[in-house]
């Protein structure tokens, strides 16, 4: 695996995907994790419940997900309007402070049963008594809180992990801790969204680790699909 490869594959986009440009999909997580994060920096992450906010809270959470392939085929949020994420932006404003701390670099025992009690709130707010995906579920975790890679099937077939468990975090740490010299030489600035130049915050790690697992499973998809034999009709 080429950590800096992958990583200037998914900067640079594609054909389909503009790469890191503030009309690209790409950017949608720019957006959405920006809006989270400015509640978190002020400590005020109460005020996304706020009448004032809550409009715009479920906005940035829906827009994202739908960006980010969550309103494909049969997935039950096609049904839903912007109302129906109150209960998940909830759920984000009463999370532990220490869920928002969490980065692949400090994936202790400790904090791997914080991420998963984090899944557990998000299927809460979000399935609201569906049990939903961990695609689904970790890409909010992604968007919001910047503590985990998403678990698409590109990115589960990048790494070599299957379902979010104690075993796949542990799996992420390590392959964090391999490549940490490369990965940390990477400070990629968020977009903003009014200017289109770059803001204060950085990626996550959890997203930089994210870029490069989805490329990797990316590549090994349309390799597989070069070499698979063509039907004859």
């Amino acid at each position: 695996m080429d950590i800096h490869t992958n990583i200037a594959r998914y900067l640079g986009g594609n054909s389909t995907n503009e790469g890191l440009l503030p009309t690209g999909r790409y950017a949608s997580f720019d957006y959405c994790y920006n809006y989270f994060q400015s509640f978190r920096e002020k400590s005020s992450q109460a005020e996304l419940l706020h009448p004032k906010y809550i409009q715009e809270s479920c906005l940035q959470i829906g827009f994202y997900l739908a960006s980010w392939g969550m309103f494909r085929g049969r997935s039950f949020l096609l049904q839903k309007s912007l109302k129906y994420y109150e209960p998940l932006i909830n759920e984000i404003a009463n999370a532990p402070a220490e869920m928002w701390d969490i980065d692949v670099d400090s994936y202790t025992d400790e904090n791997i049963e914080l991420l998963l009690e984090c899944d557990v709130l998000i299927n809460k707010g979000l399935g609201q008594g569906l049990t939903i995906t961990n695609t689904l579920s970790t890409k909010v975790m992604l968007g919001v809180f910047g503590n985990i890679p998403a678990f698409d099937r590109y990115f589960r077939s990048g790494l070599g992990v299957n379902s979010l468990s104690k075993s796949t975090l542990r799996i992420i740490a390590a392959f964090y801790t391999k490549h940490k010299a490369a990965i940390d030489t990477y400070k990629i600035a968020t977009i903003d969204y009014h200017t289109g130049e770059k803001t204060h915050r950085y990626y996550p790690k959890a997203k930089i680790v994210d870029m490069i697992g989805f490329i990797q499973g990316g590549e090994a998809s349309n390799m597989k699909a070069r070499k698979a034999p063509r039907n004859s009709r």
